[in-house]
């Protein structure tokens, strides 16, 4: 044994044989990935120098002993470090550099088996050495950018030499997770093979290379001299990149522009200089709000996965599933379970709406085959395990199902308590509510602990939140294997208390209240879109009404002003009434707020409509004139306000759970971190003076609660005191 650590072991000689080479092997002690943590880091140098110290030695192979290969550095340690100050960070990634480049240029030829998951940190420790043989099922990619951040310990420097800067540029500023095939295609590896021969594809490959058969000492010059590009075709290569990914990436995430400057300045360099480059983009990034939020959504993500991950284990197997209502919303819920391989019935009352559902199923699935995710044949396969029907002639075998029919308790009711009767008595019911009361539409069942429910947001084959609501008598079981069945749906499910709207809808409808307030005093609605754009939403609020529908919205918003009468009635009439009692519902008949035309795609493009702003004046009280930051705070303030009283209700049990949500449910901008994390921000004292502000003018909508005032009192926040940019 040449080193012996927690995490990394170096041995002489292989399974294969060949005791002149060294394997080194990491395998991370109690821990089911590895992961470069700064402890790793440090074992990796002590092992660098122990093989360094190794006489006789021909060469190196570097593996995993776990499934993935390393999925990358330890995100946990992020927010501290960063909090160190740019001097630190730069300081500590010139020191991995130095480790990096020991390997690289170690006095023999170097192999990597990647068996797994190479991603981050954990494909620079790839790009070390001269050549890489990759596993056919493993994956390899540089996603820091998703992170607000760039690759920092040589990707930037290494990947662009190997495999050419247009495809550097595409898998760094994309943040790609790479097919084996596309690794060996653009040469970022040097062979696919199975993963039980992973390791005699690398010890034949080292034979070569001895042999001088493969020159290794040439692909070292390649990765430690300058890129081979001249001025000319540098400025072009790297400013019409520029361009593209600015577009894309927009003006809020300028990790992925960063990435591309710090490439293009360190091109004429050799090494060294181009990893302090590097280095000093990466620190001054990581000094930025973006990647402060960005890294604690990854953070929060972590505890939302680890919390349905807990339930998931208690669940009862959920092999056969059924939804009650077809039609869009349920053709939805029926492609994305059997798109995942979960059965499904598909039942209503009406012929034509299960029609529609299996319409909506195959239209999403042709989707799939023309993006070249699916084949014909397993799109056949998948269509399979949706089973329309207008009886409940199967439902004995069911053992979870999903009541998706009109937002209507007496409907519902009567739906849920004939299905009841129907199914076995351990089947679990769930209602896809986006507003009714789980208690109340538990109130007629014989088995309410069996019931909960399950929200799904549309379109429900991109909205990644399910929310699982549990009723005051709904039990764990209901939860757990509601919960399981969402994950095995691919969707990330957050469990929170029943009240009216619940969490999402609970928290966006202040937003609509402060909508409506602003438009009553004058403020035109597609300047309102089009800050509220700006400040990072997908789309505006008067948009968002007209995707959302007219006729969905009023509805909702009665419900929430029942349930929260100070704060959410209102007297007289709002422009969302006003639209709705025209009959203007948006998007479902091509007019709200915006006026709607097909694209050349045959998607609803919106356009601006005289008739909309005629009906809209029937509200306006006062004509004054607002400022970009007067709107964001009369729009935001109401939508965090009733996000903290969510949690101080205990209706979300976590600052983390309730930040996911209204990103994964409302696209609330990620970069600024979730409704919490902004008034961390913005300091819950500096929060509250603003809201108080506004209180005075426009009523309890924009009250601080008394324990919010008792946190900007002592100073606390939300989430754990970290240095911030």
């Amino acid at each position: 044994m040449i080193y012996q650590g927690n995490a990394i072991t170096v041995a002489r000689g292989t399974k294969n044989g060949g005791d002149d080479v060294a394997m080194l092997t990491f395998d991370l002690k109690d821990e089911s990935i590895n992961k470069l943590s700064s402890a790793v880091i440090a074992e990796l140098d002590e092992a660098v120098q122990a093989i360094r110290a190794e006489s006789g030695l021909k060469g190196l192979v570097i593996g995993s002993a776990k499934e993935s290969f390393i999925v990358g550095a330890d995100i946990t340690e992020f927010q501290t470090m960063f909090g160190k100050g740019a001097e630190f960070l730069e300081s500590m990634l010139m020191k991995v550099h130095d480790i990096f480049n020991a390997i690289e240029d170690l006095p023999f030829p170097t192999v990597t088996a990647i068996n797994g998951l190479a991603l981050g940190g954990g494909c620079e420790v790839t790009l070390t050495t001269d050549f890489r043989v990759m596993g056919d099922k493993a994956k390899i990619g540089l996603p820091e950018t998703k992170l607000g951040i760039l690759p920092g310990w040589g990707g930037c420097v290494r990947l662009p030499r190997m495999i050419g800067s247009d495809n550097a540029v595409e898998w760094i500023a994309g943040g790609t997770e790479n097919r084996a095939d596309a690794a060996l295609k653009v040469g970022a590896v040097d062979a696919v093979v199975p993963n039980d021969q992973l390791e005699a594809a690398a010890l034949d490959i080292l034979a070569r290379a001895n042999a001088g058969e493969l020159d290794y000492q040439a692909r070292r010059a390649e990765k430690t001299g300058p890129l081979k590009l001249n001025a000319i075709e540098q400025m072009m290569a790297f400013e019409t990149a520029k361009g593209y990914v600015a577009g894309k990436a927009g003006p809020h995430y300028p990790a992925p522009i960063e990435a591309i400057k710090a490439i293009q300045k360190g091109a004429g360099e050799e090494r060294a200089r181009a990893q302090a480059i590097e280095a000093k983009a990466f620190a001054k990034l990581a000094m930025t709000d973006v990647a402060f939020n960005l890294v604690g959504l990854f953070m929060n993500d972590q505890v939302v996965k680890k919390k349905a991950g807990k339930f998931e284990k208690q669940a009862k197997a959920v092999n056969q599933t059924a939804v009650l209502g077809a039609g869009i919303m349920g053709g939805g819920i029926a492609y994305q379970s059997a798109s995942k391989g979960t059965p499904i019935l598909m039942k209503d009352i009406k012929e034509e709406a299960v029609e529609l559902g299996l319409k909506e199923s195959r239209k999403l699935f042709a989707k799939q085959v023309e993006r070249g995710k699916l084949t014909t044949e397993q799109m056949a396969e998948k269509l399979t395990l949706i089973r329309p029907t207008l009886s409940y002639g199967d439902f004995g075998h069911v053992d979870l199902v999903v009541e998706a029919v009109v937002e209507n308790p007496k409907v519902k009711d009567a739906v849920l308590t004939e299905v009841e009767g129907l199914v076995s008595e351990d089947t679990i019911l769930t209602s896809n509510t986006s507003t009714i009361s789980i208690t109340r539409l538990a109130q007629n069942l014989k088995r309410p602990e069996n019931f909960c429910g399950m929200h799904f947001f549309n379109p429900v084959h991109r909205m990644p939140l399910v929310e699982v609501i549990r009723g005051e008598k709904t039990g764990d079981a209901a939860v757990a294997a509601t919960v399981a069945y969402a994950r095995a749906m691919g969707k990330t499910p957050i469990v929170v208390n029943d009240c009216p709207g619940f969490l999402v809808n609970r928290v966006l409808f202040p937003y609509f209240g402060g909508f409506s307030l602003l438009v009553e005093q004058g403020a035109d609605f597609q300047r309102v879109d089009k800050v509220m754009e700006k400040f990072g939403w997908p789309m505006g609020p008067a948009y968002l009404l007209d995707v959302v529908g007219m006729d969905t919205a009023v509805h909702a918003n009665e419900v929430m002003a029942e349930g929260f009468p100070e704060r959410m009635a209102r007297d007289g009439k709002t422009a969302i009434q006003v639209m709705y009692e025209n009959e203007r519902l948006g998007q479902k008949n091509d007019k709200g707020f915006y006026a709607y035309e097909e694209d050349k795609k045959g998607k609803p493009k919106k356009v601006s409509d005289d008739k909309a702003y005629e009906l809209v004046k029937q509200v306006v009280v006062s004509e004054k004139e607002f400022s970009d930051e007067e709107i964001i705070a009369r729009m935001m303030v109401p939508l965090c306000l009733e996000t903290v009283r969510c949690l101080e209700d205990d209706i979300v049990e976590t600052p983390a759970e309730a930040d996911m949500a209204l990103i994964y449910g409302i696209g609330f901008p990620p970069f600024r971190g979730g409704a919490l994390r902004y008034i961390d921000a913005m300091g819950v004292a500096e929060f509250v003076k603003l809201a108080d502000g506004l209180a005075e003018e426009l009523g309890p909508l924009y009250a601080p609660t008394d324990k919010l005032r008792k946190m900007a009192e002592s100073g606390e926040r939300f989430y754990p005191s970290q240095a911030q940019g």
